[in-house]
């Protein structure tokens, strides 16, 4: 196979999946890891990719958003840790704010076993997952439905957020750098996100690899808003190190 046919397997695998693993694609075009990372290292000179610890992901576009379906076949079994790892967060009793975004309806999936909990969430896909567990009492925020994300934005998404607090907020977002805090590609969602955190006692983000070091359109908060961050450990080694020195509790799963 010549190179130019494994690079469009590469590209066409980051389109559709949003990230390759190196050991993946050498079983899958019968080469060597070397080669595959040669490979890749080719890509990314080109601006076509950007490398992660053992592949690559799609290179980040501060304005682009994948809708929901095409994100939610990306980093399946990190998200599903992510989620795992966030559910153990819970207790009976907790009041939480579950935010719009792939890998915290994922969690939501994880706390259908749960009882006695009052979850308030802008996402209707997460409100119907919920409903399958009688002993969770959701509450939808309301707003106006932006279909991409099955979010509800402004107007009329914020009226009963000033009026409440919870235990735990779980947070969805496009990028997390030291640099930069948290930010995401999309402005309305960005600004009830910011209020989710005003409104909880403890502010848990859940992102996979391909969002640590990445920076979006617009900021949500500064690092100091947020108390942990729940990722996987593909992230970036030095972006998590740089994390951890500005001070933000980091668990890889």
């Amino acid at each position: 196979m010549f190179p130019e046919e494994r690079h469009s397997i590469i590209i066409d695998t980051l389109n559709k999946q949003g990230r390759c693993l190196v050991a993946d694609l050498a079983k899958q075009m019968e080469v060597s890891e070397v080669t595959i990372r040669q490979d890749l290292d080719a890509l990314e000179r080109e601006g076509l990719l950007r490398r992660t610890h053992g592949g690559a992901i799609l290179p980040s576009k501060i304005g682009y958003e994948r809708p929901f379906q095409i994100e939610e076949t990306s980093f399946r079994d990190q998200k599903e840790r992510i989620a795992q790892a966030a559910a153990e967060l819970v207790s009976p009793g907790d009041t939480l704010i579950l935010d719009v975004g792939t890998t915290v309806s994922e969690l939501a999936r994880n706390l259908l076993n749960h009882k006695d909990l009052t979850v308030f969430t802008n996402a209707l896909n997460i409100a119907t997952i919920l409903e399958a567990n009688p002993e969770i009492t959701t509450i939808v925020t309301g707003g106006t439905l932006r279909a991409k994300q099955h979010s509800l934005i402004n107007p009329y998404a914020t009226l009963i957020l000033d009026k409440i607090r919870v235990d735990l907020a779980f947070i969805g977002v496009g990028g997390i750098a030291a640099g930069h805090g948290i930010t995401n590609v999309n402005i309305a969602e960005a600004e009830l996100k910011t209020l989710f955190l005003k409104a909880a006692n403890r502010r848990v983000v859940l992102a996979d690899s391909s969002k640590v070091g990445n920076i979006g359109l617009v900021k949500i908060s500064d690092l100091d808003q947020i108390d942990l961050l729940i990722t996987d450990k593909q992230a970036d080694a030095k972006e998590i190190a740089s994390l951890r020195q500005k001070g933000l509790k980091v668990i890889l799963v």
